[in-house]
């Protein structure tokens, strides 16, 4: 990892090259536009080695059901637990959003309506390391705002099914429409409809770049929820923070990707120095220990800052995925900062519990997407519609003002009061 001092960053740090073009996926898109069915098989075989038939796309309610009673019941509970604070938290999103209406002057009336989507297709990595939480966290917020069709598409694995734990947690939500389909084609089958799949009103969930690829190549014909690049955490700390604790932050989000960004900011110096030897440490043993060191020389940063306010600037500049702040007097700072996906605040607060139970959710903005938007919520999952009512008196009281005038002047809106 490189040590870089405040007066030595330059443009670079800050500049995002997230690039999302490839042929091939345009090829993809294309064939499954055309031929449906066929090329989801075809791109299934292809890329993820799976024979799938033309009646086996869908996974079946039995199939769901069987999934279920196979999964460790301590397990379950751990999924229950999750999905009760997911909901817990996403209820309150939604008890922040509602109808209204005002009357903005005498007789004209405006009003706000919030709408479920209709439809929606959740996304779901798979493989060694399903992500049972991107299911609850896409799922139960589409559920407490409304969406009365929910449907999951997941990469089967070697055998041809969906890992055991997305269906068993797809049961207890009582999702049944789930595909053994990923990847562009399941992207664009979402998107387009084929004979299997019905195409949704909006596509949500994380995914590799070539999902990522697809969904902005669809944008359009369907929504989506955004362009999500590789994972990303900052650390903001001071000579408080616990050394361990930083280290292992650093390299959870490391092991996720060679491309995934960890950065230290600190005005201490002996901190860097403990939180490298910390990092040299705990990798010793890892399994991943050649994709943190990759990560953490290709997006590994300590930077040095002079004061708190430098730090800031780093970091609202920055706009990460993940936000940490451990400091003493994080109180004094703490609404300084504005550009995050999300924001976890103390040495306890681990990044991981966000991941995963805590009820907050990790399907959040990278490559400074941070920016203009935060993470999943309900607020993905609504549409805010306006209505406009006026009576006779507002139409008067609105011709008199002086834009009306003005707009209704010319002979082709003859209205007279």
């Amino acid at each position: 990892m490189r040590i870089v001092r405040y007066k030595d960053l330059n443009d670079r740090l800050f500049e995002e090259n997230y690039e999302l073009k490839d042929k091939a996926v345009n090829k993809i898109i294309e064939d499954v536009i055309k031929l449906g069915d066929e090329a989801v098989i075809k791109y299934t075989k292809k890329f993820d080695g799976v024979d799938l038939k033309k009646g086996n796309i869908r996974v079946s309610e039995e199939d769901i059901r069987k999934a279920y009673k196979k999964l460790d019941g301590q397990h379950i509970n751990s999924i229950r637990s999750a999905i009760e604070n997911i909901r817990r938290f996403s209820k309150e999103q939604f008890k922040r959003i509602s109808d209204f209406t005002v009357e903005i002057r005498k007789g004209v009336f405006v009003s706000q309506r919030i709408l479920p989507i209709e439809s929606v297709g959740i996304y779901v990595p798979g493989g060694n390391f399903p992500l049972v939480s991107t299911l609850m966290m896409c799922a139960i917020h589409a559920i407490v705002s409304g969406v009365r069709e929910i449907a999951v598409i997941s990469p089967p694995r070697s055998g041809g099914g969906i890992h055991p734990y997305i269906l068993g947690c797809s049961y207890l939500l009582g999702i049944k429409e789930i595909y053994r389909v990923g990847g562009v084609q399941g992207i664009t089958a979402l998107a387009y409809g084929t004979r299997t799949i019905r195409p949704v009103n909006k596509i949500v969930g994380p995914g590799n770049r070539y999902v990522s690829m697809a969904k902005k190549t669809v944008y359009g014909k369907t929504g989506i929820d955004m362009i999500a690049g590789p994972t990303e955490v900052l650390i903001i700390a001071d000579d408080s923070a616990k050394p361990d604790f930083i280290a292992a932050d650093m390299i959870a989000q490391s092991e996720h990707d060679i491309n995934a960004s960890a950065i230290l900011l600190t005005c201490s110096k002996d901190l860097i120095e403990n939180v490298k030897r910390e990092i040299e440490s705990q990798i010793k043993n890892n399994p991943n220990r050649a994709i943190i060191e990759k990560s953490l020389e290709n997006k590994g940063y300590f930077i040095l800052c002079n004061n708190i306010d430098e730090c800031i600037e780093v970091a609202n500049r920055k706009a990460l995925e993940h936000l940490e702040v451990v400091l003493r007097n994080y109180n004094k700072v703490i609404k300084r900062f504005e550009n995050y996906g999300s924001l976890f605040i103390g040495e306890y607060s681990a990044e991981v519990f966000g991941d995963y139970s805590a009820g907050i959710n990790h399907t959040l903005p990278t490559s400074q997407v941070a920016k203009y938007r935060g993470g999943i919520s309900v607020f993905d999952f609504v549409k805010i519609t306006t209505t406009l009512k006026i009576d006779k008196a507002g139409l008067k009281s609105l011709l008199n003002s002086l834009l009306s005038k003005i707009i209704f002047s010319h002979k082709i809106y003859p209205y007279k009061t």
